[in-house]
């Protein structure tokens, strides 16, 4: 079956939009794959962005090596077969933001998170996207570009 383009960038930037949580791959010092599990919330240009403590693995991995991957799940209804699940692999890199704006964007998605956000050691990384992967079903595969994933404001 013919994999239609535009409607898969259409549900990867969907899977952006309202995917709050993700499995973030970072490099360890050894150069091997460390994932953990981490909230995100996207920024308006559709980069990921997540709120990390110095204190975790992860951060510590990016500090060192700032690429990266994220997977996001789209939740899957009762019963339905798990390998049909919509997912999208995100790959690139992920650098602290400092701009007020993005921790606001964060806290909008996550206002639990307000309870720690201002702790020393917890700042908001962005995510710059270099490709993704989506599966959206089974034998339903395409790699997108960036331009195919950014700018995914609602009605985008």
């Amino acid at each position: 079956m013919p994999v239609d383009s535009a409607a898969s960038a259409a549900l990867a930037r969907s899977l952006m939009r309202e995917t709050r949580t993700a499995a973030l791959a970072t490099l360890d010092a050894s150069g091997g794959p460390f994932t953990s599990f981490v909230t995100m919330a996207p920024a308006d240009d559709g980069s990921p962005l997540m709120l990390l403590s110095r204190l975790a693995v992860h951060t510590r991995n990016l500090q060192r090596d700032r690429r990266a991957s994220l997977l996001l799940v789209r939740k899957s209804s009762p019963g339905a077969e798990s390998i049909a699940t919509a997912r999208l692999t995100l790959t690139g890199h992920a650098l602290r933001d400092d701009d007020p704006a993005s921790g606001r964007v964060f806290l909008a998605c996550h206002p639990d998170a307000a309870l720690y956000s201002n702790f020393a050691d917890f700042c908001v990384y962005r995510f710059t996207i270099a490709a993704g992967h989506l599966v959206a079903g089974f034998g339903q595969i395409v790699s997108l570009v960036p331009d195919e994933l950014t700018d995914v404001r609602p009605g985008k």
